[in-house]
């Protein structure tokens, strides 16, 4: 080989080297990460006597996925106990399709694994769009034969240091079978309700005695460019309700980025996650 050849390969290779590695970070080494994103939300109305109240947020496992398998599932619920929540709330599309990228695992299998989330106040589940799509009924009843109950469209009392609070369940919006309305009423006036869904563009919907949303769906885009952002969010406000905590007209939402892959197998800077949420009263600013 000449000296003019090796010089061109050398070059060649120092070019590609970053696309590689680039391609390796996204399709392998971030998408097989699993992180503890924690947050403190801050809530004028949340009460004093409820301050510190620990939420781990689960959503978007998609099992069966890349990364996602029996293993996958067994760290996720070790590293979720591990945080000792006061709640675990799991926020749906816990199903994946066959793809060439991705085997489905069974409803029961999944559940079987999910089971072993403990938290003191319970684990409560609402249901996904990729769970409706594969079998809602044969979804529900194998989380509920296990122990973890789902709450679409219904609501939840639970108490904390002898201080009540709601959860409030709402529907899939692409299911078409939410009844915001209807539970709603079942919250007694003047208690402090937190709502669990899937997709959070519902929340455009919402009451405001809902004082804080709790949402997935979005995968957080499962790629965040630099200066460009989430290019691909499936939300019909694109990159707004796309991750993280978001206030709007008074209104508290948080969406975690999942844990799953969906539709293409890759994450980039938007790791696989577990939300861990601290729920705190703010102190209204002195006149």
């Amino acid at each position: 080989m000449t000296s003019t050849r090796k010089r061109r390969l050398i070059t060649f290779a120092i070019l590609i080297a970053p696309f590689c590695f680039l391609g390796l970070w996204a399709f392998v080494i971030e998408p097989s990460r699993l992180i503890v994103h924690e947050k403190t939300i801050a809530m004028s109305a949340w009460p004093a006597s409820l301050s510190g109240l620990r939420i781990a947020a689960l959503s978007d496992i998609h099992a069966g996925s890349p990364f996602i398998d029996d293993h996958k599932l067994r760290l996720v619920v070790e590293r979720t106990n591990a945080l000792k929540p006061d709640v675990i709330v799991l926020l749906g599309d816990y199903m994946v399709r066959d793809s060439w990228h991705s085997t489905q695992m069974p409803p029961e299998r999944i559940a079987e694994a999910l089971k072993n989330l403990r938290a003191p106040l319970g684990v409560y589940a609402v249901l996904g769009n990729h769970d409706w799509w594969f079998d809602v009924t044969k979804v529900r009843a194998a989380f509920e034969s296990r122990g973890i109950r789902i709450v679409d469209n219904e609501v939840v009392r639970l108490e904390r240091n002898g201080a009540a609070f709601w959860l409030v369940g709402i529907a899939d919006a692409w299911s078409q079978t939410d009844d915001i309305a209807g539970t709603s009423k079942r919250i007694p006036a003047g208690e402090p309700a937190i709502a669990l869904t899937h997709n959070p563009d519902i929340i455009q919907r919402f009451p405001p005695t809902y004082l804080l949303t709790l949402a997935g769906h979005t995968h957080g885009g499962q790629v965040n460019l630099p200066f460009l952002g989430r290019r691909i969010v499936p939300s019909e406000f694109g990159q707004r309700y796309a991750a993280g905590h978001i206030q709007e007209d008074g209104k508290h939402l948080f969406v975690t980025t999942g844990i799953g892959t969906s539709v293409f197998p890759v994450r980039f800077r938007v790791p696989p996650e577990i939300a861990l949420l601290t729920l705190t009263p703010r102190a209204e600013p002195t006149p």
